[in-house]
C-alpha cells in the first residue's frame, strides 16, 4: 500500500460502473422478454446464464430440510443467534403512527403502513451470503411486510447454497425461487405465471442485476445501487498494525474494486501497517482479489494531527469506518459522514457484517454524505392525515384561497371558498 500525505489528495471515489452500452441493451432485452413471455423467458435465461434447466423455480420444503442436514448444528445455532441480534436491533427502529389535535378541532397526523410485498435478491457466484438474507429479510419482517420473496441464482445442480436456505428459513421467508440475474429482477418487478410482482426490490448483485434494478425503478421501488465495498480506518499510535492490516484486507477480499484506506496520525503505524498488509496478503485464499483492490484502491494517509485526520474521514464518507484510537468514543461526535461506525479495538468490521445487529447494507462511494443504512423504514411508507375542522376552515380559508391564486390555480381557490361562503 502506498503511504501519502493528506495534502496529496484523499478520495475513495471510484468511477461508478454504469455498465457498457452492450450490457444495458442486453438487460433491456431480458426485461422485455420476461414481460412478454414470463416463465418461458425466465427458464430460457436461467439455462443460458446459469447452465441449468429447471421445470420449477420454487424451492420446496424437502430442499430446505436437505439444507439443514448439510449445515452443522453449530452453524445453525450461530445463524439463529445472529438473526435474533439483528431482529432486536431493528425492532428499536419501529415508529408508530401518530395524531395531534389542535385547539380549533383540526387533527393532523401520520399513518405508518408496511409495504405489501418485497423481493430480496441474494447473489450467487464466487461465494454464498447467508448474512445478506438476514440483513434484508429481518428489517422487512420487523416492518410488518406480509409477503417476502427471495430469489437467488442456482448452481449447476439446480440448487441454492445450504447456508442461504437455512438463513432464509430462520428469517421466515416462505417463498424462495431459484432464479438470478436480470431475469429475476424482471420477474419480481412485473411478475410471471409463477411469481407475483412485488412493490420493492432490495439486495446486491452483479452489474446485470444493478442495471436491471435501474431499469425497473419507478415501476417498483429499489433500495440502492450498491457499489464495491469500502473501509476507512482512523487510527493513532495505540492501534495494532497487525489488526489494522487484517481489517483493511477484510474488505479488500470482497472485490478487486473494493477500497481500503487508513488515515493515521502515526508515521510509524503507517509503515508497520504497510509491511503487515504485504505479509498477510501472501496468506489469503482470495489473494488475487485482495491484492488487486489494495494496489488500485488502497492507501495509507498520514495526517499532521487528529483534526486533519477527522476532516479527511468526513471527506471520504466511508461505508465502514473503524475508529481505533485511545478513547475512540470521544471522537464519535466529530464524525459527520459514515455508513457504520465501529468504535475501539474489538469492534472489527466483520462484527457488524454478521452478528452485532445493525444492518450491513450500507451506502457506498461517498453516498454516506446523504444516505443511511438499510432499515425498517425502508420497508414502510407514510401517509399524511388531515382532518380540518369547520372552525379552522373559517379562520384560514381566505388565506388558502389567496395562496392558490398566487399560483394561478383558480379552481383550488374556489374549492376552499365553497366551504366558507
Amino acid at each position: 500500500m502506498k503511504i501519502l500525505q493528506i495534502d496529496e489528495g484523499i478520495s475513495l471515489k471510484r468511477t461508478v460502473d454504469g455498465g457498457t452500452e452492450e450490457q444495458r441493451m442486453a438487460v433491456q432485452e431480458i426485461i422485455a422478454a420476461v414481460r412478454k413471455t414470463g416463465d418461458q423467458a425466465v427458464k430460457a435465461f436461467t439455462e443460458k446464464f446459469d447452465s441449468v434447466s429447471l421445470d420449477d423455480f420454487l424451492v420446496t420444503q424437502d430442499e430446505i430440510a436437505e439444507a439443514y442436514k448439510s449445515v452443522s448444528q453449530k452453524l445453525v445455532d450461530i445463524i439463529t443467534e445472529a438473526a435474533a441480534n439483528i431482529r432486536t436491533y431493528h425492532e428499536k427502529q419501529l415508529r408508530p403512527s401518530w395524531m395531534t389535535t389542535e385547539e380549533n378541532g383540526t387533527m393532523l397526523g401520520q399513518k405508518v403502513t408496511p409495504l405489501d410485498s418485497v423481493g430480496v435478491y441474494v447473489p450467487g457466484g464466487t461465494a454464498a451470503y447467508p448474512s445478506s438474507v438476514l440483513m434484508n429479510v429481518i428489517p422487512a419482517k420487523t416492518a410488518g411486510v406480509e409477503r417476502i420473496v427471495m430469489v437467488s441464482p442456482p448452481d449447476r445442480d439446480g440448487k441454492l447454497p445450504a447456508g442461504v436456505l437455512v438463513a432464509a428459513d430462520i428469517a421466515g421467508v416462505k417463498e424462495i425461487y431459484k432464479i438470478g440475474g436480470a431475469q429475476a429482477i424482471a420477474a419480481l418487478a412485473y411478475g410471471t405465471e409463477t411469481i407475483k410482482p412485488v412493490d420493492k426490490i432490495t439486495g446486491p448483485g452483479n452489474i446485470f442485476v444493478a442495471l436491471a434494478k435501474r431499469e425497473v425503478f419507478g415501476d417498483v421501488a429499489i433500495d440502492m445501487i450498491a457499489g464495491p465495498s469500502e473501509i476507512g480506518i482512523l487510527a493513532d499510535d495505540t492501534a495494532s498494525a497487525e489488526e489494522v492490516a487484517a481489517d483493511l484486507l477484510s474488505q479488500a477480499e470482497h472485490d478487486p474494486r473494493a477500497c481500503a484506506i487508513l488515515v493515521t496520525t502515526s508515521p510509524s503505524l503507517a509503515e508497520d501497517v504497510q509491511t503487515e498488509v504485504e505479509r498477510q496478503l501472501a496468506q489469503l485464499p482470495r489473494k488475487e482479489i485482495a491484492e488487486a483492490a489494495i494496489k488500485d484502491y488502497g492507501a495509507i494517509y498520514v495526517a499532521s494531527d487528529m483534526d486533519e485526520a477527522i476532516g479527511a474521514i468526513n471527506q471520504l464518507a466511508p461505508e465502514h469506518l473503524e475508529i481505533v484510537t485511545e478513547n475512540a468514543i470521544e471522537l464519535l461526535g466529530k464524525i459527520k459522514h459514515a455508513g457504520a461506525i465501529f468504535l475501539g479495538r474489538y469492534s472489527s468490521e466483520p462484527v457488524g457484517d454478521y452478528f452485532a445487529g445493525p444492518n450491513h447494507v450500507l451506502p457506498t462511494n461517498g453516498t454516506a454524505r446523504f444516505s443511511s443504512p438499510l432499515s425498517v423504514e425502508d420497508f414502510q411508507k407514510k401517509s399524511s392525515i388531515i382532518l380540518y375542522s369547520e372552525k379552522a376552515m373559517k379562520e384560514n380559508g381566505a388565506k388558502i384561497a389567496e395562496f392558490a391564486r398566487l399560483e394561478g390555480l383558480e379552481a383550488h381557490a374556489r374549492a376552499v371558498e365553497t366551504r366558507v361562503k
